[in-house]
């Protein structure tokens, strides 16, 4: 199956760098992983633009890369620059690693840290750096930031992270040079990158057409031809109906209709709905249907944290919202993660007195079965919402866990992550996944073995 090619961003000395990446896809038989590049060098210029105008000419010219045989290539070389800007969940801030681990721990610290030790890898992996795998191999706090912050927790967590920080102080120069010296910038056609500029989206608050003189832009004009006064402000709200589908209607009649719009946004915030008992709370009952039947849980986040109503790793569910708020009042009033909350006192006051209601949004509806089938037969088969929803149940119990292959199962990188996302993150772009898809199917089944093997059912 062939994979993406991936523009992303490396943050090293030299500053952000623009480059593509190709994850690793199979072919022929054979796994493969390769950056934009050739034996001697990493091709990474200074924007995407650059990068446009250096594809262009390469095409043209029948310039040999580590990227033309790859089978999304030719979808590549049609790529606008604004498909070619990297988002910026792929930028990999390799020369920010010291300021991160002077950090804390947290679950954002430990992503990046995560990301960017991963392209390290895949860096020295293509490249044959093998000083980089030496300096990411020297700790084994680097393959355990994938745990998350539970692996950090306690005496031997902190000492983790000490080492972590230890290693980094001492040796991430060597990483950072090892990179600096493997990459390279192309000779670019400056006139053909500046017209690829041109028409590549501005950034937001920046100007459509910027004078290239620096003159203020010419004042608007109004419908007369006359220049806008730039100090006629709308201060009377009703002046905002002068404009749009009611532009040519009597003045009275605007009046009416701003007065009207005014007062049904006060209407509007006067029936908000209150927050309800849940809300208050701050946990949430969450519906799972499984290959089974149906379960319902609670779960919260403390610290963009994960809890849910369990210990060790075992989540405890029941058939219904009665069974679980009989169980709440009785064996269930403590001795789990939940009871650690600071409102789980709330929840059990009202299961005790008989006032607990549970219903759960729909939001919180997690269903499981058939997907393992739909990923099977390819994406145009699965439900984009309903496998987005599977995945954050997975991943958040896993990491409620501390249990790390779930993720790692998931990463862009591998070919069930990297199927994922082209169906929860469609884009006409892409290089369309091709079958067989046993292998994905039959890693997402482990990941919902894995996921409801945690299930003790009441």
């Amino acid at each position: 199956m062939a994979q993406d090619i991936i523009p992303i961003t490396l943050a090293l000395t030299g500053g952000d760098l623009v480059t593509l990446w190709a994850p690793r896809w199979r072919q022929d038989g054979e796994e493969w992983e390769a950056f934009l590049g050739d034996d001697e060098a990493l091709f990474a210029f200074a924007d995407a633009a650059d990068l446009a105008a250096w594809i262009a000419a390469a095409e043209e010219s029948g310039q040999e890369h580590d990227l033309a045989d790859h089978p999304a290539w030719p979808v590549v070389v049609k790529l606008s620059v604004d498909e070619l800007t990297p988002e910026d969940v792929q930028r990999y801030d390799v020369v920010g690693v010291p300021e991160l681990v002077a950090g804390d721990p947290d679950t954002f610290t430990l992503d990046d840290l995560a990301e960017v030790a991963a392209m390290c890898r895949s860096l020295a992996d293509v490249c044959d750096l093998e000083v980089v795998h030496e300096v990411l191999d020297a700790t084994p706090a680097f393959a355990a930031l994938s745990a998350g912050p539970p692996a950090f927790m306690g005496r031997d967590g902190q000492a983790l992270w000490a080492e972590l920080a230890e290693v980094v102080d001492e040796r991430w120069d060597e990483v950072v040079d090892a990179l600096d010296a493997m990459v390279t910038t192309p000779a670019v056609d400056s006139d053909r990158a500046a017209r690829l500029r041109a028409t590549a989206t501005p950034a937001p608050g920046g100007d459509l057409d910027p004078d290239p003189q620096g003159e203020p832009a010419a004042p608007a004009e109004n419908v007369d031809g006359d220049a806008a006064d730039p100090e006629a402000v709308a201060d009377d709200p009703k002046d905002a109906a002068a404009t749009g589908p009611l532009a040519d209607a009597p003045a009275d009649l605007r009046a009416d209709a701003a007065g009207e719009s005014l007062r049904s946004d006060l209407v509007d915030a006067a029936e908000e709905p209150e927050e309800g008992f849940w809300e208050e709370v701050g946990i949430d009952p969450i519906g799972i249907t499984t290959p089974d039947g149906e379960v319902i849980t609670l779960r919260c986040y403390l610290d963009d944290e994960p809890v849910f109503l369990g210990s060790g790793g075992t989540i405890e569910v029941f058939s219904s919202a009665r069974a679980l708020r009989t169980w709440i009042a009785g064996e269930g009033e403590a001795g789990h993660d939940l009871a650690e909350v600071s409102t789980w006192d709330e929840v059990v006051s009202a299961a005790t007195g008989g006032d607990l209601e549970i219903e759960v949004a729909p939001e919180n509806q997690y269903v499981l079965s058939g997907l393992a089938d739909d990923l099977g037969e390819g994406p145009d088969v699965v439900d984009a919402e309903q496998l987005e929803l599977a995945v954050e149940l997975v991943t958040d119990a896993a990491a409620w866990a501390g249990e790390t292959r779930t993720r790692e199962a998931l990463a862009p990188s591998e070919s069930l992550g990297w199927l994922v996302s082209f169906v929860v993150r469609p884009d006409p772009t892409r290089l369309t996944p091709s079958p067989p898809f046993d292998r994905e199917a039959a890693a997402w089944r482990a990941l919902e073995d894995r996921f409801l093997g945690r299930l003790r059912r009441h």
